[in-house]
């Protein structure tokens, strides 16, 4: 903070004791999801999404009584909008029951953290906030260390502490996922400006803080630079025009936060010469070298804008974008698979039609331009910073979700939810304590967070459990089961029967039976090998028309591994057995008769 702004600025609140047990939640909901690298077949990344459950389900039976009142707002009807959304695809598009289940508990659970923020007394708030950054700073750094190791030294990522890169040369952090990687530690970089505001303003010889984050935010900058993720240099610079724009920050965060395009600058250069000097290629390279736009990118987008325009008032259904995308007619496509738009306000248009998704995106837009407003207005000096930088967290996450989806992920919606919450509560007087007690718990929220909390935590116990019934199919031990039998098992599964009916999709003899496997694994993820298997099993029943009209789809992804079903068609001693996928298919079908 400036002189200038200083006596602008009011005695802060009191920041309200949170008990160990507490500090000790927040920072595992925080520091193991996006950390954890154990995984399991099919999914590369449940056990990081059903550890946030957990984590942040705690988090919220512990916040029960720093939330002791409903304040409806803007925010909260766009989310109880948005839960809604997966059950009512259920009964009207037919979204299978475990996809919407599992959809309708993560938003479930979204809304009742922003709930919590927003009813939480200033004390609490600022609490919860700094705990909350110390658990994002802790992850952020441990994710360095990751990303040092997946690029330098790849041979000690074992895939069980330290995830291994698919991309050789590239960070991808635990999650697996470069531009997961990069928006966490664009997360962390708030994390520390907040942690260095705070601390010098409170704790003694608090100045000294001030020192160390130019070293914090190089390091991190380091390993956005290993990611080679260009929405992590688009972060970036965010963080240099936080800087240049908040002049109520301390002079030394401004400064080391306006240095870090130079920081970026000098990693990328340092990267570059190791790299030339030692004969290692990097990832990140050809990564950045691509420039800011992408034409698959681009092409998604413009396939999504033509299924708008044929569903503008209801759209395509929640969780509907792949199977409408993939079973459309489209003179120029992208030839990878994509289950989302990269878009979010394009995604949830053509998901829900304009009128909902318009409804939606004007509220969670209002309510952005409040908590802006609110973290510019405050008075309070402690309140101000909080503000400012849960602003932050939140620019951050919903510019990235303009090129990614990463709100589809709980390691970042959960969160992302709170700090929202948080950036929107009142300044009202602080209550007694940060954690429930009988005098300032609510009467009417304070129950309804535990009862959230412990549906989710107990529910992800359950879907651990439940999320077996699924492996054994793909990853079967010494003494499994027949095939079939574990197919039927897993279809049994609650929250993930979609996994077992691709299975039974294409590994069951092509008939009935496969063909409504395909139809319920269609909602979840199509690729061309679930594609063949569906043209299979539609003429296995007769319905031709079908089947030629899925390979007319699978033919514009050019995709290798569908060269020899669709190459059957030159092979001369074939022709005369006038094969059903070398026929031209009808003109024009609505993806909506594949359902």
């Amino acid at each position: 903070m400036s002189r200038r702004t200083a006596p602008m600025l009011t005695r802060p609140h009191a920041l309200l004791p949170v008990p160990w047990p507490a500090f000790f939640v927040m920072l595992l909901a925080c520091v193991v999801p996006p950390l954890l690298a154990f995984n399991l077949s099919p999914s590369a990344t449940l056990f990081n999404q059903l550890a946030a459950l957990a984590g942040w389900g705690s988090v919220l039976i512990l916040l029960a009584g720093a939330a002791p009142r409903l304040r409806p707002s803007a925010a909260l009807v766009a989310m109880l909008m948005l839960a809604l959304a997966p059950m009512v695809s259920h009964f009207w598009t037919g979204l299978p029951l475990s996809l919407a289940l599992s959809n309708t508990a993560l938003l479930g659970g979204a809304t009742l953290l922003l709930m919590a923020g927003e009813g939480a007394s200033p004390g609490a708030r600022l609490a919860w906030f700094e705990i909350l950054c110390w658990g994002l700073l802790l992850a952020g750094l441990l994710s360095v260390v990751v990303s040092v190791v997946q690029v330098f030294v790849p041979q000690w990522a074992d895939g069980t502490v330290i995830a291994r890169s698919g991309v050789p040369g590239r960070a991808v952090g635990n999650m697996r996922q470069p531009n997961h990687l990069a928006s966490l530690l664009m997360w962390s970089c708030v994390a520390a400006v907040y942690l260095v505001e705070a601390g010098t303003r409170r704790l003694p010889l608090g100045r000294v803080w001030v020192l160390g984050l130019p070293a914090v935010l190089a390091a991190l900058i380091f390993a956005v630079v290993l990611s080679g993720s260009r929405t992590g240099v688009i972060g970036v610079l965010i963080l240099a025009i936080w800087g240049a724009l908040d002049r109520r920050m301390l002079r030394a965060s401004r400064l080391a936060l306006l240095a870090t395009p130079v920081m970026l600058g000098l990693c990328w250069g340092g990267v570059a010469l190791w790299s030339a000097s030692s004969g290692h290629a990097l990832g990140v390279e050809s990564r950045l070298a691509e420039g800011a736009g992408s034409p698959a990118r681009l092409a998604i987008l413009a396939n999504s804008w033509a299924l708008l325009k044929h569903n503008p008032l209801w759209g395509v259904g929640w969780g509907e974008f792949n199977l409408a995308w993939t079973f459309s007619e489209f003179a120029q496509r992208p030839v990878a698979f994509f289950d989302h738009c990269h878009n979010l306000p394009m995604q949830l248009a053509v998901e829900l039609g304009l009128p909902v998704s318009l409804t939606i995106l004007g509220l969670l837009s209002w309510s952005l331009w409040r908590a802006f407003c609110l973290s510019t207005q405050a008075s309070d000096v402690g309140l101000a910073v909080m503000r400012r930088c849960a602003f932050m967290l939140v620019l951050m996450i919903g510019l990235h979700s303009l090129l990614e989806y990463p709100l589809w992920y709980a390691y970042f919606l959960l969160p992302t939810a709170f700090a929202f919450g948080l950036a929107l509560g009142d300044d009202d007087e602080p209550q007694v304590t940060a954690v429930a007690t009988p005098s300032s718990a609510g009467v009417a929220l304070a129950p309804l967070l535990g009862l959230g909390g412990m549906v989710l935590a107990l529910g992800v116990v359950f879907a651990v459990w439940d999320y077996h019934r699924v492996v054994v199919i793909y990853a079967p031990g010494a003494n499994a089961a027949p095939l079939a039998e574990r197919i039927s098992l897993g279809q049994r599964s609650v929250f993930f029967s979609t996994q077992a009916d691709y299975a039974a999709a294409t590994s069951l003899e092509s008939g009935p039976e496969a063909l409504a496997a395909a139809r319920r694994s269609g909602h979840q993820l199509i690729d061309a090998r679930l594609m063949m298997a569906w043209a299979k099993s539609l003429h296995a029943v007769g319905d031709d028309d079908k089947a030629r009209y899925v390979v007319d789809r699978l033919r514009e992804f050019h995709n290798a591994s569908a060269a020899g079903f669709l190459g059957e068609c030159e092979v001369p001693e074939l022709t005369s057995l006038q094969l059903f996928q070398c026929q031209a298919g009808p003109q024009t079908l609505d993806w909506r008769a594949l359902r």
